[in-house]
């Protein structure tokens, strides 16, 4: 028998809540055990439901996505977060890593894509939608813009170091266990390097 995974939906309009319980409710391994449409209620769902994971959005009345997950990390540190969101500016990105997220995902997602970033996160691992790993490296490949490597966070750095070993795009998306097209799969027998 599968785990089954809690998860708490925090985004303020009904109708992304309600699809995205329909999404996991698909799988048997996913139970939605509680929702919330701004960030006061989100803080407090999960203080009190305290899922193994919570969706949140950036945009929320009263107590901003970003607030909720900071405050979330810390007080709840077990509760994976996922951001959903339509914001792809790698600043968003930047803040929600900072403040304990473990996924980035943009709404502009399949829902392929959406539930390999659930599983991704839920397994320990770092999501990143490729949109966001492209902003991040036209930041750092900007000849305008002058790093300083003191205040790089120690996942930039790594692909930093992986840019400038001339990696491929989906290089980095392995490295961030992300994927350019999550619907490709490995032949059997092969090695990640074998990839298709």
């Amino acid at each position: 028998m599968n785990k089954i995974h809690s998860v708490v939906i925090v985004d303020d309009h009904k109708f992304i809540r309600e699809g995205l319980k329909a999404l996991l409710n698909t799988s048997d391994d996913f139970k939605v055990i509680g929702e919330a449409g701004n960030g006061m209620d989100a803080i407090r769902c999960i203080k009190e439901k305290r899922p193994e994971m919570a969706m949140v959005d950036i945009n929320m009345p009263h107590i901003g996505g970003l607030s909720v997950i900071k405050e979330c990390t810390r007080s709840v540190p077990d509760v994976k977060i996922l951001v959903l969101t339509m914001h792809s500016e790698n600043g968003f990105a930047k803040k929600a890593f900072q403040y304990g997220a473990k996924g980035y995902c943009l709404k502009t997602a399949s829902h392929r894509e959406l539930l390999f970033a659930v599983r991704t996160v839920l397994s320990g691992k770092i999501y990143m939608s490729p949109e966001i790993i492209n902003s991040i490296i036209e930041g750092f490949l900007d000849k305008n813009e002058c790093l300083s490597l003191e205040a790089l966070t120690r996942q930039e750095l790594e692909v930093l170091k992986l840019v400038g070993g001339k990696c491929r795009i989906k290089d980095l998306a392995d490295f961030f266990c992300s994927s350019i097209k999550p619907a490709i799969q490995y032949h059997a027998g092969n090695s990640p390097a074998q990839r298709i």
